[in-house]
């Protein structure tokens, strides 16, 4: 009978990169019959001879992305003492880089885990400020890290995409002369929620471009200035009351919103990266 392979993967990290690396590799072998043993958070060098005992008495293979050079030294002098065939997946790679940008590499394990994290944490606020656009999902808003109000064409939707993208869950909420605001918005702390507003003379221009894109009669109310201006009081007026921090768009980029709603908040941002939200 075909006696079954072993490959042992060692890292001080999480070793789910080496563990693919492994199995992209193995697809090549359809035939072969081989057992994963994956040996995470190695941070000592005893834990390296143990696990290198075993793959001797099993004639394994040990695959290993150290970071820490020490540990990627301990696990080829072992292998190389025991007779274990070891592969240096990351130590050839940081060598050549080193050469290569002329500067020395951290080595601190798991830091590429936290950039994969990071990523799918924005990926996760995008698709929450998508479906908490325009006053959409108000049932579950306590789960946003911050929520935008205001009046229409003070661009809510654009610069809660661009705080999605740095990592906050960001929804908004209209303000409109028929409708009140959802009560779900007073039970939210006030640092959670920015008033947008904007000069009503500038949102009349903006909108009378937009109402020309989507064909309005020019006596619509959407251009009327005068119901604008009481939009644009009207929110502005809910601010005040409510204690919620106002940003004034009128003449400014969304980056340059979303910078100033970022320094309004300053504080809170550290801390929610700290804990990895």
């Amino acid at each position: 009978m075909r006696r079954k392979r072993h490959i042992y993967i060692l890292s001080d990290s999480t070793g789910e990169t080496c563990e693919m690396v492994v199995n992209a590799a193995l697809t090549q072998f359809k035939s072969a019959e081989v057992l994963i043993h994956r040996y995470p958070v190695i941070r000592e060098k005893e834990k390296i001879d143990e696990i290198m005992s075993k793959a001797q008495k099993e004639r394994a293979v040990v695959v290993f992305t150290f970071v820490v050079s020490e540990l990627r030294r301990k696990a080829i002098e072992e292998g190389m003492r025991k007779g274990v065939p070891t592969i240096d997946i990351m130590g050839p790679l940081l060598s050549r880089l080193e050469d290569l940008l002329e500067i020395s590499p951290l080595s601190i394990p798991g830091l590429f885990r936290e950039l994969r994290e990071e990523y799918y944490r924005r990926i996760e606020a995008i698709d929450f400020s998508v479906k908490h656009d325009d006053g959409r999902n108000v049932e579950n808003i306590d789960e946003a890290d911050l929520v935008l109000v205001g009046v229409s064409r003070t661009s809510k939707t654009p610069i809660s995409i661009y705080l999605a993208y740095r990592g906050f869950r960001t929804a908004n909420i209209p303000v409109t002369l028929e409708h009140d605001l959802p009560a779900k918005l007073d039970q939210l702390p006030s640092h959670k929620v920015i008033g947008l507003t904007i000069d009503p003379k500038r949102l009349k221009e903006i909108r009378e471009v937009r109402a020309k894109k989507m064909k309005l009669p020019e006596n619509s109310s959407y251009v009327d200035f005068k119901i604008i201006k009481s939009e644009v009081y009207k929110a502005e007026r809910i601010f005040r009351e409510k204690g919620w921090k106002i940003v004034d768009v009128t003449s400014k980029s969304i980056e340059e919103c979303a910078t100033i709603i970022m320094e309004l908040i300053g504080k809170k941002i550290s801390e929610r990266v700290y804990e990895g939200i």
